[in-house]
């Protein structure tokens, strides 16, 4: 009898004790009302006649779904969205006083309203280009007035848009529109490198001309009779047989064919 009720109270104690993990917020709930305070890490000791400890994760939640977005010409863009949220867990009685612990089909709810008026104002072609971005932003904006009419606690983090499917033509007109802004970008990058090579041939077509006008404006009178001593010194070195016309001041090299042609025409006079 003894061991009966040791057993017995051991079971009423631990049917009386809830433990709250990290991560997790509870409270206790007694004859259907929420008391107490927020309860964090630790335990939580209840009469479980009559109350309950109900727990709620704050960590981030990711909802995801698969909706078919309307567009402002009218068509239908599919796409996968996440919706991170998490609860606050100081207002944890709040969300579930107002929305129940089904609190994320409510967040459902909100966003299927708010993307459809938000996605209504933008073209097809912006949710797969830069302008996702905005949309997503306008989104979670519109989502968190309406979702604060209905409860506070609950905190919205991001709304994402991901594997956007355009419908198949407007994929293909998207399509050859990049490819033609890719090639306009080519051409451009290309027509850049011919004029900076042109411009480069320019400088230094410059360059060669200033250097020659440099040259010729420094050769004067001295200069050119020491090049032509230079000149001379350089042939009296050579053993082959030369013939040199000179004033005395630049030196003429005749060269063998040259001698022919001038004996044949002395022979000819």
């Amino acid at each position: 009898m003894k061991y009966l009720s040791i057993l017995f109270l051991s079971l009423l104690l631990l049917s009386s004790c809830a433990v709250i993990r990290p991560g997790e917020v509870g409270i206790k709930q007694k004859l259907g009302k929420f008391t107490g305070n927020i309860q964090t890490e630790g335990t939580i000791l209840y009469n479980p006649i009559t109350s309950k400890v109900v727990k709620e994760s704050t960590q981030t939640k990711n909802i995801k779904l698969f909706l078919s977005l309307p567009s402002k010409e009218g068509l239908s863009v599919n796409s996968e969205i996440s919706i991170l949220h998490r609860l606050e867990g100081e207002k944890i009685a709040s969300v579930l006083k107002n929305l129940g612990k089904d609190y994320e089909s409510v967040i459902t709810s909100v966003f299927r309203s708010a993307a459809s008026d938000v996605c209504a104002k933008f073209y097809a072609k912006d949710m797969h280009s830069g302008k996702r971005a905005d949309i997503e932003r306008e989104i979670l904006d519109k989502m968190k007035i309406n979702l604060e009419k209905q409860a506070e606690g609950i905190q919205l983090i991001a709304v994402l848009m991901k594997q956007i499917q355009l419908p198949r033509g407007l994929a293909s007109s998207v399509e050859r529109k990049l490819q033609a802004e890719q090639d306009a970008m080519r051409m451009e990058f290309v027509l850049t490198q011919e004029k900076l090579e042109a411009e480069r041939k320019i400088i230094n077509a410059k360059g060669e001309r200033d250097a020659q006008i440099i040259i010729s404006e420094g050769l004067t009178e001295g200069i050119i009779r020491i090049k032509a001593i230079e000149a001379f010194k350089e042939l009296s070195k050579s053993n082959n047989a030369k013939i040199i016309i000179t004033d005395g001041k630049t030196p003429l090299l005749v060269n063998e064919n040259q001698k022919e042609n001038t004996s044949k025409k002395k022979k000819d006079k």
